[in-house]
């Protein structure tokens, strides 16, 4: 079977790395272009990150992409239907506009399109039906190409975990608490003065994330979901995974065994990205934690490892009534490895 042509955006940046890690034979995608700002240089001569351990990268740069020529998003061909975006904000939005005129399909991790009523904010799991937009996003824009976007990382780690519990009992309120590693604020991320020996109670940007995606992702096509979310956004000093602590009033009762036997039930994808089980729950009472549990996931692809999140502590409170800590990977299930996860359902749907 031939494979899809796909194109990755911001290929240097740490999620741009870890698209390329996720997708080395990867059986259905076959990266055909590199952009960066390197244009004309070999991706092998512009990325020196790789090999020394920067960014969670131990590994030496993949042997099919060294020797790749890093170019412009002019010079994506029109046989390369997908594309992964790895750009920063404020880039992102004029380029994948761009190339959603030209034709191609989007797959974005930047915020600029996420809360645009007529493009899609997916985590497949969760909202998969969500994809129906694109039918609407073309017709307004008189355009062929399409864009999806897949929310920040922290959103994803919680809003996982909490599908089951809105499902079952439903949602008025949730209070989030972050601690998020520094390979969320990119490479070279922060200064070692700034971060080491320390907690940054906020990161800029974050706390509305969490209360404006979550809602879109949990709501219908139509309208976002109604309940009322606070949060707290902590950088630590780890190097990849975030760590959150979640409190929910649920409308209905929500016991604890019930939810935990909800959490393990959750269905995956079935993709070669996804994880088995996407929600993984443990009962130890100093579980997940961030070094043991961030690459937690089995599937059948050999990189699926970090695309489960790990749910524990989940017990009944005499204040909310229900809460849990959940754990993932910050550049894998809530970077690239979510976003390779949506361009599969995509091809798997026939939008590609």
């Amino acid at each position: 079977m031939k494979k899809v042509k796909v194109a990755i955006l911001g290929c240097c940046g740490v999620l741009g790395q870890r698209f390329v890690q996720m997708l080395n034979k990867h059986p259905r995608f076959e990266v055909s272009a590199l952009v960066d700002l390197y244009t004309g240089k070999k991706y092998g001569e512009a990325t020196k990150k790789w090999g020394k351990g920067s960014g969670g990268f131990d590994e030496s740069i993949p042997d099919y992409v060294a020797d790749m020529q890093i170019c412009s998003a002019d010079d994506i061909d029109r046989d390369t239907p997908l594309v992964f975006s790895g750009l920063p904000p404020d880039v992102a939005g004029p380029m994948e506009s761009d190339l959603a005129k030209k034709g191609h399909v989007v797959v974005s991790k930047a915020k600029d399109h996420r809360l645009e009523e007529d493009v899609p904010l997916v985590v497949p799991e969760v909202n998969p039906g969500h994809l129906d937009l694109i039918e609407r996003q073309r017709k307004k824009r008189s355009w062929d190409g399409a864009i999806v976007c897949a929310p920040n990382c922290t959103t994803s780690i919680f809003v996982l975990p909490l599908k089951p519990v809105f499902d079952r009992f439903g949602v008025e309120k949730v209070v989030v608490v972050t601690m998020q590693a520094v390979s969320g604020a990119g490479y070279p991320g922060l200064p070692s003065l700034d971060i080491a020996d320390n907690v940054i109670p906020y990161i800029g940007g974050e706390e509305e994330k969490t209360r404006v995606e979550s809602k879109k992702i949990l709501g219908s096509i139509d309208k976002p979901a109604d309940y009322k979310l606070a949060s707290y956004c902590c950088r630590v000093y780890v190097i990849d995974g975030h760590l959150e602590c979640v409190f929910v009033k649920t409308k209905q009762e929500a016991d604890a065994e019930v939810v935990k036997r909800l959490m393990r039930e959750f269905p995956g994808t079935g993709l070669y990205s996804g994880p088995a089980r996407p929600i993984i729950v443990r009962e130890e009472v100093n579980r997940p934690q961030t070094r043991f549990d961030r690459f937690a996931g089995e599937g059948v692809s050999p990189y699926v490892g970090g695309m489960s999140v790990t749910v524990g502590r989940i017990r009944n409170d005499d204040v909310f009534g229900l809460s849990f800590t959940s754990l993932g990977h910050n550049t894998i299930r809530g970077g690239a490895g979510e976003a390779i996860l949506v361009g599969e359902l995509l091809e798997t749907e026939g939008y590609i």
